[in-house]
């Protein structure tokens, strides 16, 4: 079992930056599959980013490339989503989630952080 607890979400202007951290318990926390996805008011939740163990397998929803970055600290058990040049589009409730399976759904599932980025 994981328990997922996000944080550092907020109001931020166009072209700012965020950084969201999740904080993972359980003691196998670095052999998950991490990830965050998103959900904007009236909308469906969407993917963002992943991060498995290995180094390289990291995916990236289009939409984010370039301007996001997710890593992780295993000795901490948190994973972390630096979101820079925020546009007013990024607006939405960030969820961080993992799963032990390498593919396949996410089993386990933060309560969700607001980002807000206002024009």
């Amino acid at each position: 079992q994981v328990q997922l607890v996000e944080s550092g979400g907020g109001l931020v202007q166009a072209g700012g930056s965020l950084r969201l951290s999740c904080a993972a318990s359980g003691r196998t926390f670095s052999t998950y599959r991490m990830g965050w996805f998103r959900q904007a008011p009236g909308q469906e939740r969407e993917f963002v980013a992943s991060k498995a163990l290995s180094a390289g397998s990291t995916n990236y929803a289009d939409s984010v490339k370039g301007r996001f970055t997710i890593s992780r600290d295993n000795a901490k058990r948190t994973v972390y989503l630096q979101m820079n040049s925020l546009k007013p589009e990024d607006t939405a409730v960030y969820y961080c989630t993992a799963d032990p399976s390498s593919t396949g759904p996410w089993n386990y599932w933060g309560q969700g952080t607001q980002v807000t980025v206002s024009s």
